[in-house]
This record gives C-alpha cells, sequence and structure tokens, in this order.
C-alpha cells in the first residue's frame, strides 16, 4: 500500500474510532442507574397523568385545548400509552445491542416483539365499554389470548436461544476484530441518528395533529437494511459461508418480523413465533458447526 494510501486509512481508522468513542460515552450515559430511575419516573408520572386526563374527560372536565390528546375514555388506554412508551426505550437498549453481538441484537428484536404483543393484548381492553359485558368481548378476547399465546411461546423459546448463544470472534485476528467492533459501534450510531430523527418527527405530528404514524413497523423497516448492512460489513473480515449464513438468516427473521408488526390478529402471533424457531434454528446449525459448547469468549 502506497503512502498515501496508508495515510487515508489512518484517517478512516481515525474517525471510526472518535466515533466509537462517542457511542461508548452514550452507551456508559444510557446504561447508568440514574438514567434507569429517570426512566421508571417518566413511565409513572405518564402512566398516573394519563389516568387523570382519562377521568377528566369522562367527567366532562378536561378542557377543549386537550381533548384531541385523550382519545379514548377507557381507562386502559393509560396502560397501552405508557407501554408503548417502554417499548420506545427498548428499542434505544436495542440500537446499543447492536454493537455488543449479532446474535444478541437478534434476541432483542424477539424481546421487544413480545412486548408489542403484550401491548397489543392490552390495546384491546381499551375497545370495551366500562362496565365490562361478556356479550361484546368475545371476539376482542380470542385476539388478546392470541396475542399472548404468541408472547408467551416467544418468550419461552427466548429462554432456549439465550442458553444457546455462543459469543465468538468472526475472526482470529486482533486487529480486524477490533475493526469490525468499531464498525458496529458506527452504525449503532447512525441507527440513533435515525431513530431520534423518526422519533422527533413523531411527536411534532402527535403535538400537530393528535395522531402518531406507525414508529415501531418504521424503525424496523431501517432495521432490516440496517441488518443487510452489517452482513456486508462482516464479509470485511470474515467471508465464512456459516457466518454469512447466519447473519443473512437473522436478517431474515428480522423481515418476518415485521412483517408481524403489520399483520392482522392471529397471523401476527404465528409469524412471530415462526421467526423465532428460524432463528433459534438458526443458531443450533451454527453451534453445531463451530462445535461450542455452552459460552465462548468474545461477542461476534
Amino acid at each position: 500500500m502506497t503512502t498515501q494510501g496508508n495515510g487515508i486509512a489512518a484517517v478512516r481508522r481515525g474517525a471510526g474510532d472518535r466515533l466509537a468513542a462517542v457511542f461508548d460515552r452514550l452507551e456508559h450515559g444510557w446504561e447508568n442507574r440514574r438514567t434507569v430511575a429517570v426512566i421508571g419516573n417518566v413511565l409513572i408520572a405518564v402512566f398516573l397523568l394519563e389516568l387523570a386526563l382519562i377521568f377528566a374527560a369522562r367527567r366532562g372536565m378536561l378542557p377543549d385545548i386537550l381533548a384531541p390528546y385523550v382519545p379514548s375514555r377507557n381507562p386502559f388506554h393509560a396502560v397501552n400509552l405508557a407501554f408503548t412508551m417502554l417499548l420506545v426505550f427498548e428499542v434505544i437498549e436495542l440500537v446499543f445491542s447492536m454493537a455488543r453481538s449479532v446474535a444478541t441484537s437478534v434476541g432483542k428484536q424477539f424481546e421487544i416483539l413480545s412486548l408489542i404483543l403484550l401491548r397489543a393484548s392490552f390495546k384491546e381492553f381499551t375497545y370495551f365499554e366500562l362496565p365490562i359485558d361478556w356479550h361484546h368481548i368475545s371476539k376482542p378476547l380470542y385476539h388478546i389470548l392470541s396475542d399472548a399465546a404468541g408472547a408467551l411461546l416467544i418468550f419461552l423459546l427466548l429462554v432456549l436461544y439465550r442458553r444457546m448463544l455462543v459469543h465468538k470472534p468472526i475472526t482470529r485476528d486482533v486487529e480486524s476484530q477490533g475493526r469490525f467492533v468499531v464498525a458496529k459501534k458506527v452504525l449503532a450510531l447512525m441507527m440513533l441518528a435515525v431513530y431520534a430523527a423518526a422519533g422527533g418527527y413523531v411527536a411534532f405530528a402527535w403535538l400537530t395533529t393528535a395522531s402518531a404514524p406507525a414508529f415501531f413497523e418504521t424503525f424496523y423497516t431501517v432495521l432490516i437494511f440496517a441488518d443487510f448492512l452489517l452482513i456486508f460489513i462482516s464479509l470485511r473480515y470474515a467471508a465464512s459461508y456459516f457466518i454469512l449464513f447466519r447473519n443473512s438468516g437473522f436478517a431474515l427473521a428480522t423481515v418476518v418480523i415485521r412483517i408481524a408488526l403489520t399483520a392482522p390478529p392471529y397471523w401476527s402471533a404465528a409469524l412471530g413465533v415462526c421467526a423465532m424457531i428460524f432463528a433459534l434454528g438458526v443458531t443450533v446449525a451454527y453451534n453445531l458447526h463451530t462445535g461450542a459448547r455452552l459460552r465462548g469468549a468474545e461477542p461476534a
């Protein structure tokens, strides 16, 4: 390599290292105990405030200016809102996990999917008239049970998936592995920027129109392309067929999750469980190839 080529490569490495350092600082702040406490307090405050607004609306005491932001007079809407905000924070955790391990990130995606299915179950309660009448809840009840069963099956399969995870470097070259980790951190930082922009747009739309676009569906669409980009990045450091198949299989699981998010009841749960089984199968096959047992040394 020429001197000029070495200089360009050094500049690129320097820029990547600086971006990775920014990511590390953000991750450290996110995992801080104070941050966790703040998130918990925000969720509690939102839940109680929404409950207060709903009961005020039910009694005709809500000012007209606030009425558009209380679309339902059902108290269960407060549960749905707080749960949605919890998912927002979980997605941030998902983005940070992208830099730790591909397999860990996929597991986090399924964690979020199971929570989305549970949220869908809770959301059905917002359509119930209070007091609840059995004759009006028979059909929604099937939707609740379907989503809850799907969430439970994914939860159980996640337990198996976590036990089978083997974190091994994709290359034995220490410098190449370090470059790969830096590349993942830069990609995760880009995803944080996209996530912040999408969140800002959704918040603006909600404040101006009292309605919000489909946020999680949009994020998972972007995540699909990020997964494929990660596949191509990994090929720079390891061109192994087995690594390529594993990462491509995980990307396919993300695609199925994305479809599940917009699928009708029953299908959403079924697709989510099928995607989890597929990811589990990919993990089993990859572990058989590597001859791994329980735990490895470094995240891949």
